[in-house]
C-alpha cells in the first residue's frame, strides 16, 4: 500500500521520510502536519507572535525538503527538523538587528498590541480567566526578552519538552552548557515575573 493511503497515525516518521526520499510529496505533506504545531510553538517562542515566525517555519520545512535526499536514516527526524528550525530562527533575528530591529523594539510592538486586545470590560470575561491569560502573556513576554542562547535552551527544554541529550544534538552544544543556559534562563524569567506573585497576592 502507497504511503499516501494510509492515516496520519499508521506510519512512524521514519517511513514517511522513506517515502519522501522516493518522491512521494503526499508523504512529506504529512510529515508537515504532524510537526507543523511544535515547529510553528518553536518560531513564535523565539521570534515573538509577529507574521515572520509562521514564514520561519515555513521556511524551516522548505529546507527540511530540498536537503532530505541528505537526511540519514538513523537520525531522528523531529531532532533534525528542531535544528533547522533553530538556525532559521537565528538567521532570522540577526537580519533584525542587521536592520537596525532589535528584539526590544519587536517586544515594544508586542505590548502594545497586547495592550490593546486586554481593553476589555470586566463583566466580558471571568476575572480568574483574565489572570491565565494575562499570567501567558507576561510568560511569552519574558521569554522572548531572554539573551537568544538561554531562550532557545529554555524553549527546547520547558517548551517543547526536549531532553538534554536531544538538545545537544539539536544545538551543537555539551548538555552541561545546556542546563546552565536553562537554569539562567528560569532565573531571569523568575525575576522578570517577580512582579506578578505581587499583584495576585493583593
Amino acid at each position: 500500500m502507497a504511503p499516501s493511503a494510509a492515516p496520519d497515525s499508521a506510519l512512524d516518521d521514519s517511513a514517511l521520510v522513506r517515502a519522501s526520499q522516493d518522491g512521494d510529496r503526499e508523504a512529506f505533506g504529512m510529515l508537515v502536519a504532524r510537526h507543523a504545531p511544535s515547529i510553528l510553538s518553536l518560531t513564535t517562542r523565539m521570534l515573538g507572535p509577529a507574521a515572520d515566525a509562521e514564514d520561519v517555519a515555513q521556511e524551516a520545512f522548505v529546507a527540511a525538503y530540498k536537503a532530505l535526499p541528505d537526511f540519514k536514516s538513523a537520525a531522528k527526524f523531529s531532532t533534525w527538523l528542531y535544528r533547522i528550525a533553530v538556525n532559521k530562527c537565528t538567521d532570522s533575528l540577526r537580519a533584525r538587528q542587521s536592520s537596525h530591529q532589535a528584539d526590544t523594539i519587536s517586544l515594544d510592538a508586542t505590548d502594545d498590541e497586547s495592550s490593546a486586545a486586554w481593553e476589555i470590560a470586566d463583566g466580558e470575561t471571568p476575572h480568574w480567566e483574565f489572570e491565565q491569560a494575562e499570567l501567558a502573556w507576561e510568560l511569552d513576554k519574558g521569554i522572548q526578552a531572554l539573551p537568544h542562547l538561554y531562550r532557545e535552551s529554555f524553549v527546547l527544554r520547558h517548551i517543547e519538552g526536549l531532553g538534554y541529550d536531544e538538545m545537544s544534538t539539536v544545538l551543537g552544544v555539551h548538555r552541561d552548557t545546556l542546563k546552565m543556559r536553562v537554569y539562567k534562563a528560569r532565573t531571569l524569567l523568575c525575576r522578570s515575573l517577580a512582579h506578578l506573585n505581587d499583584s495576585m497576592t493583593r
